[in-house]
């Protein structure tokens, strides 16, 4: 098979410029550690179905959240690095955001039969007992990460050392999925959803705006709102809108949505790029068109896009148009950066060669992240297979024990071989979304999420 890279794994463990993480740190350390227990026998891939390199792909990543996940706490790891790299010290720093991916990976994992329901159910009651009993909560709200074996707050940076809204959001779309999966089974399944309810009951979501009308991302026990990080659309974020809207203790009232997040209606400020319309406005700060491709994935794991519109915008063409955007992009190649492609494509923030970057077509820095690409497949099917096949038949040096690597670029010869819990998260479920439609039934069948979604003017046809 082709390989991307002629150098030895020795070598790229002797890298000089090695990523630290999401915080953009990096270090000039050459450790020599051995890759952590990788599989790296390979296949002839090419004659795989589409089926079965989708089932594939689907368990190596689910084992991220499975086999990977820290011990104590069953929460997922913020960062896997299979060279055995930490260069913070990090190796058991579990994250909030990305556990709720997870938690949702790993209901993938049960329909694909690569965990059975009751072990599924062990370590859920484990996650929902540690997240209730031992890990810090800020007026109901977890922070960016914890420590997975205490349960204390590992703060994200300097004043971000308290509750983070928009993490929790995530979490509690993965856990209200989980509840909605299991309410009507055995005894200790509807004790599960039970727990599960109480968790999102107690976050104080209308707390979090301030007294305003809008939603603030951070609060701290020790700096308070320093932070000042009012929630504006459009981004990542609107699944923390539509659960507060929905909450049955904390909710926040239709204003708080209108003005803080849709800005009066600016929101609805659409701009044509690469021959598509965006539908809103994706940069309230700046005038960039579009934003990477998480944006599409995170807030849509659970919440259904297709036919979800709301009085300012159509949520399948925003997120459709995003991904085909991405696509255009690297398919045209302005920046003429070697090996884009109609099967090579897809920008992300993700790891990149100077830490962490927030990769967008305006803000192109040559790396493919896998996650672009493959956790679109709902709204670029064609194109995300592509991707899918052309990885696993002509770049297998990229994948490795829990899927693909973070990212990658052909054009600086750069990889590491490691991986982010909320790029390894969405794989799994949106290509399940694909699929079946598995995580979008579960989820929008929770009532608190419906009432909400209609308390904000949201229509939804099924």
């Amino acid at each position: 098979m082709k390989k991307l890279f002629e150098l030895s794994l020795v070598l790229v463990l002797a890298v000089v410029s090695l990523v630290a993480g999401c915080n953009g740190q990096k270090t000039s350390e050459k450790e020599t550690n051995a890759v952590e227990d990788e599989d790296n026998s390979s296949s002839d891939y090419s004659n795989y179905s589409d089926e079965a390199l989708m089932d594939l792909v689907q368990r190596e990543t689910f084992n991220y959240f499975w086999e990977g996940a820290e011990p104590v706490s069953g929460l997922a790891r913020e960062r896997i690095h299979m060279d055995g790299i930490y260069p913070s010290n990090d190796r058991d720093v579990v994250t909030t955001g990305g556990s709720g991916f997870g938690l949702m990976a790993i209901l993938v994992g049960i329909e694909r039969g690569f965990v059975s329901r009751d072990d599924a159910l062990k370590r859920y009651e484990k996650v929902v007992d540690f997240l209730a009993n031992k890990a810090d909560r800020f007026h109901g709200a977890w922070p960016h990460w914890l420590y997975g074996t205490t349960g204390e707050t590992k703060p994200f940076s300097p004043k971000d050392d308290g509750g983070d809204l928009v993490e929790t959001a995530f979490l509690i779309q993965g856990l209200l999925t989980v509840k909605e999966y299991f309410k009507e089974g055995n005894e200790r399944e509807k004790q599960l959803a039970e727990n599960i309810q109480k968790l999102y009951e107690e976050v104080k979501w209308d707390w979090y705006t301030q007294g305003g009308n809008g939603l603030f991302w951070h609060w701290s026990p020790n700096f308070g709102w320093e932070m000042n990080f009012l929630v504006r659309g459009y981004n990542e974020t609107l699944i923390m809108y539509v659960l507060a809207a929905a909450s049955p203790t904390h909710p926040i009232s239709k204003e708080v949505y209108d003005i803080g997040w849709a800005r009066n209606g600016e929101i609805s400020n659409s701009v044509t790029y690469y021959g598509l319309d965006t539908e809103l406005d994706h940069y309230p700060r700046d005038t960039a068109p579009v934003g990477p491709l998480f944006w599409a994935h995170y807030s849509y794991l659970g919440l259904n896009p297709t036919g979800l519109k709301d009085p300012y915008g159509d949520f399948w063409k925003l997120n459709s148009h995003h991904a085909q955007i991405h696509h255009r992009h690297c398919v045209e190649n302005p920046n003429d950066y070697e090996g884009y492609s109609a099967e090579c494509w897809g920008l992300t923030s993700s790891y990149s060669m100077d830490g962490y970057a927030g990769h967008r077509p305006d803000k192109d820095l040559g790396v493919i992240s896998p996650t672009a690409a493959l956790s679109s497949m709902p709204y670029t099917p064609k194109e995300s297979l592509a991707f899918l096949r052309f990885m696993y038949e002509e770049q297998d040096s990229l994948i490795g024990k829990y899927g693909p690597y973070d990212a990658f670029s052909f054009e600086h010869d750069w990889y590491l071989p490691r991986y982010l819990a909320i790029d390894q998260g969405p794989i799994p479920v949106m290509i399940e979304n694909y699929r079946t439609g598995l995580l979008w039934k579960w989820f929008m069948k929770n009532e608190d999420v419906l009432r909400g979604l209609a308390k904000l003017g949201f229509t939804y046809e099924q």
